[in-house]
């Protein structure tokens, strides 16, 4: 175990929170957007 605490230990893990952060927040606008498109879709076949 180290002594001394590292700063880049803390770069480090809010660069992984953050992308796995902004991956989520994509997929979830991706679906968002598709569900969207079908129900316009849905709509303009009625």
């Amino acid at each position: 175990m180290r002594e001394a605490l590292d700063q880049w230990d803390f770069v480090i893990l809010a660069y992984a929170v953050s992308t796995i952060a902004l991956g989520a927040l994509i997929i979830w606008a991706w679906r968002a957007m598709h569900r969207a498109e079908a129900r316009r879709d849905a709509t303009r076949r009625r």
